[in-house]
């Protein structure tokens, strides 16, 4: 099924699942629409799943000028994905680069969010490596424009890459021929107009404190450049939750599915449930102890 955004470019998409409250799953730059399917899977027992591969990932189109990749028009892609599924609001399930796309969604577009999971966001957020982040997003452009299938074995392999690597490494070469596939237009686009441009999380801090959404922000404790940023957006977003997995890398849902999916259940069924509040007020985060 093909969703049309606002452009008119073609937004290729699957769903699973007849029943129960909706789930949109939007992947993360090393990944695609089926990089879900341990989630899809498991989620379309009780919801109405939904998945798609962003602009410049086939069988979405992959437009060939820049201009057409923004981390604003990403999100207004998830918008016609869900408008061409006929769902009003879901559940908005990011990783990485989709993990941007969940917190953005939620913050332009909170009367269709019933919840975010913003999971192993933070890459380029951090003020001092920003210029760094955003030079080497631009080398790997490069690098995927040159010869996608040589430099996936090299990008898939990463410091935060390692750990899927060494826990499953028959799940991580699929995740690295997947990395091969990807179009190098579509590749080189993507990190250059979204990732080299997207703004960072301390640039939001007014509207991050408004967002009163429930949240769960997913980290890897060996993903050090999501760390940080994990822990700025619990402190700014109401009514976030932050879940650190220990011993892992940056591609939470298919290193660790099984916690993942645990995890992702139990709120889903929390915020459904009106049990995912905002902060108790009492939680002074500038209080040691309490002494009157």
């Amino acid at each position: 099924m093909f969703a049309t955004a606002t452009d008119g470019t073609k937004l290729y998409y699957e769903m699973a699942g007849d029943s129960g409250s909706p789930i949109l799953f939007i992947h993360e730059f090393g990944g695609n629409y089926d990089a879900w399917e341990p989630q899809m899977s498991q989620f379309a027992r009780r919801h109405r799943c939904i998945t798609y591969a962003a602009r410049g990932y086939a069988p979405s189109d992959i437009p060939a000028g820049i201009d057409s990749y923004s981390q604003s028009i990403a999100v207004d892609d998830a918008i016609a994905v869900l408008d061409a599924a006929g769902i009003d609001k879901a559940h908005i399930v990011g990783l990485s680069m989709g993990g941007f796309t969940a917190l953005h969604f939620g913050l332009k577009y909170t009367d269709r969010a019933l919840s975010l999971t913003i999971a192993g966001a933070g890459y380029g957020c951090e003020k001092e490596t920003a210029d760094y982040f955003r030079g080497v997003s631009l080398t790997v452009a490069d690098k995927f424009e040159e010869d996608p299938v040589a430099f996936a074995e090299i990008y898939g392999r990463g410091a935060s890459r390692v750990q899927f690597e060494n826990k499953d490494p028959r799940e991580h070469l699929k995740f690295v021929a997947r990395l091969a596939r990807h179009d190098k237009v579509g590749a080189a686009n993507t990190m250059r107009g979204v990732q080299a441009r997207r703004p960072s999380f301390w640039d939001l801090e007014d509207a991050l404190k408004a967002c009163t959404l429930p949240a769960l922000i997913m980290v890897g404790d060996e993903d050090d450049h999501c760390l940080q940023p994990g822990i700025y957006l619990k402190k700014m977003m109401p009514a976030s939750g932050l879940l650190i997995l220990p011993k892992t890398g940056h591609t939470l849902n298919l290193e660790e599915p099984a916690l993942f999916n645990q995890h992702l259940a139990e709120f889903i069924a929390m915020a459904e449930a009106g049990a995912w509040g905002l902060r108790d007020k009492r939680a002074d985060p500038d209080q040691v102890m309490r002494t009157n």
